[in-house]
């Protein structure tokens, strides 16, 4: 048993070496450690404790180890140290020993990470604590909370511990929406890529989370979408971490915020803990930021400037090449006259940004559209055929995937290849529910549960019966609850999938009730 190397590497870290000693005492502890669980325990990176296990003469039965405990003694004295910084909801955390167990649960069963969008789960616990927070530091009864990307199902956290809070979720990924509504506990879900906008209906909240790509892009664009989505007086809750290896990265985030002109309220040391992201000690400081009178110009400034690379991993990564321009030679059977998204500078049509098309309707209405979607942002593209009224669209990427089914009720899909395919809009329905349907999908910008009450008003006319507009709206809310409030372009795609039968559920009230 050697102390040499030990008490090296511990003089080497000098005041930092907190991190080290704790990792030496759970060693010296008689219990037994995976590395993953140490790294995760002392919020220390892979590298570091590594670095230390390297130095010590360790017993291991299969993949765990500790220090035998016949030469714990000769430790003793370097771990005899001040405990990791207090958590601030510990305390509470005993009293919700149910909402834990049904997290554990619902975090098990969550869909599987996807890399290319930069996700690592949080602990139960940690989703647990982070609900605590917010109800120790915050007024939660009748607040709006807003969770800007949510694979670590926070929004269920609060719900199940604050139930009377209103909590709206928006995310890319389909399945995390899905999982979420699959779960009925009160959330609203609305489908958003960040990069290109943050939806309509979801502003004016009083708090917002996040857990973003922790990359100073990443950083950058969720928090600044973030305030989008608060009131005045909101504030910005930020998970992030960084290796204590790698302090100028965590300067370089940090600056993200400063030129946001955020004002730090708190900063809690390690306050998240992960199953992964081993690099930064499985965990992240939780930040508490209060937007200032100089917050929104900077906002606004921040977003003109964004790139669609804001990942570590897969096509959208920040170390990718440049912007994805769509090839002219795309359009070589194909005159539009529109181009929508990134095309050759010399090609001579009007253009306009993937973002403001999302955002509200094109003022012209051209016949021909070139949509040309880039690489990462695929889970865009029913959106991007939504937001317009055009008669022929040819969309142009890579690894295009197929339109889903209830989009061909708007479109016949013609020349479809990996690359690019040509979506051709289909002559209006004859029948009454086809009717509805078409009319809420041919209106993408606006508000989903609006023209669906048109429509059933303008099916019991053409019966020669008279629907009010509150008749209509209880036949929609008994349908589908969550159509209220967000836009066909918003909604989630298992949502839209749901509206053929939920159509039809009405209008057959409709005619029974006539």
């Amino acid at each position: 048993m050697e102390r040499d190397g030990v008490e090296r590497l511990l003089t080497e870290a000098g005041a930092d070496s907190r991190r080290l000693r704790h990792a030496l005492a759970l060693l010296c502890d008689g219990q037994w450690w995976t590395l993953p669980d140490l790294v995760r325990e002392t919020a220390t990176s892979r590298r570091t404790i590594e670095a230390l296990l390297g130095e010590l003469v360790l017993e291991r039965d299969g993949d765990r180890m500790r220090v035998p405990p016949i030469d714990t003694p000769a430790y003793q004295d370097l771990i005899a140290v001040a405990p990791p910084p207090e958590d601030p909801v510990a305390h509470l955390v005993p009293h919700y020993a149910h909402v834990l167990d049904r997290l554990t649960g619902l975090v098990a069963k969550a869909p599987r990470a996807r890399h290319v969008l930069d996700h690592v789960s949080a602990t139960p616990g940690t989703v647990l604590r982070r609900a605590l927070l917010l109800g120790a530091r915050f007024w939660l009864p009748g607040a709006r909370l807003l969770c800007v990307g949510d694979h670590d199902l926070t929004s269920l956290a609060v719900k199940l511990v604050h139930p009377e809070t209103d909590v709206t979720v928006v995310d890319v990924d389909e399945r995390i929406l899905a999982y979420i509504d699959e779960q009925r506990l009160g959330v609203r879900t609305r489908w958003a890529d960040l990069r290109l906008g943050l939806p309509a209906s979801a502003r004016d909240h009083d708090l917002a989370l996040t857990d973003p790509p922790y990359t100073p892009e990443g950083i950058g664009l969720f928090v600044a979408r973030a305030v989008e989505g608060l009131r005045e007086d909101g504030r910005v809750l930020l998970a992030y971490g960084a290796s204590e290896r790698t302090p100028m990265l965590a300067f370089k985030v940090q600056q993200e915020l400063t030129e946001l002109n955020l004002a730090y309220e708190a900063i809690y040391p390690d306050f998240n803990r992960y199953l992964g992201a081993e690099a930064i000690g499985s965990a992240a400081d939780l930040y508490i930021l209060r937007p200032t009178s100089k917050t929104r110009p900077a906002v606004q400034s921040r977003l003109s400037r964004q790139s669609t690379a804001i990942y570590t991993q897969g096509p959208q990564a920040v170390e990718s090449a440049g912007p994805s321009v769509a090839p002219a030679e795309a359009l070589a059977d194909f005159e539009p006259d529109l181009l929508v998204g990134e095309w050759p500078k010399e090609l001579s049509q009007p253009r306009v940004r993937l973002s403001t098309w999302l955002a509200k309707p094109y003022a012209a209405t051209p016949s021909r559209v070139a949509v040309a979607v880039p690489p990462g942002l695929e889970a865009a593209l029913a959106r991007l055929l939504l937001a317009t009224r055009a008669e022929h669209v040819r969309v142009v990427g890579s690894a295009l995937p197929p339109l889903p089914e209830v989009l061909t009720t708007v479109y016949e899909v013609r020349n479809a290849s990996e690359t690019a395919f040509d979506a051709v809009r289909r002559p209006q329905p004859t029948g009454e529910a086809e009717t509805v349907l078409r009319r809420i999908l041919d209106n993408g910008h606006g508000k989903l549960a609006n023209s669906w009450r048109e429509g059933l008003i303008a099916v019991a006319r053409a019966q020669g019966t008279t629907l009010t507009k509150n008749e209509a709206r209880a036949l929609i809310r008994e349908a589908a609850g969550w159509s209220e409030g967000l836009t066909p372009i918003e909604a989630p795609l298992h949502r839209l999938s749901a509206l053929p039968s939920a159509v039809q559920t009405t209008v057959t009230a409709l005619t029974s009730t006539t």
